[in-house]
């Protein structure tokens, strides 16, 4: 099995990084800054020029308030089920340990546990250049 920095370096690869505009990030937090009713729901595991990798954790009940990712890639720790908001609406998703997600583009959202289950993610992300 790859290690995480192998895994990491991995992404750079599949995902291009993309330049953040003022309009997508709007005074906005990035979502390792981002919390849930003034408590942080990210913490910053690793960085290095290349790369930032974030673990996130979501109880029942709590979310991750309004905020941007830069392009990047995403793991499933441990699973349950998201209420999403973004421009496009709102929707609910499920998803369970070991799935995983990948975005190409600056994303803007925000999103609540409406799970039984605490939603556990690794997000991994290139560094600009």
């Amino acid at each position: 099995m790859p290690s995480l920095r192998t895994t990491a370096l991995l992404c750079l690869v599949i995902i291009e990084p993309a330049l953040l505009s003022a309009a997508d990030s709007r005074d906005l937090p990035h979502a390792f800054e981002a919390g849930w009713q003034g408590e942080k729901t990210c913490e910053l595991l690793f960085a290095d020029a290349t790369v930032r990798v974030g673990r996130c954790e979501f109880a029942p009940g709590v979310g991750h308030e309004k905020h941007y990712h830069r392009p990047h890639f995403g793991y499933v720790l441990g699973g349950s089920t998201m209420r999403i908001s973004d421009g496009d609406g709102t929707r609910e998703v499920s998803n369970q340990a070991g799935d995983s997600w990948s975005t190409d583009a600056v994303t803007v959202h925000e999103a609540v546990n409406i799970g039984k289950t605490t939603a556990r993610y690794l997000i991994v992300e290139p560094i600009e250049r």
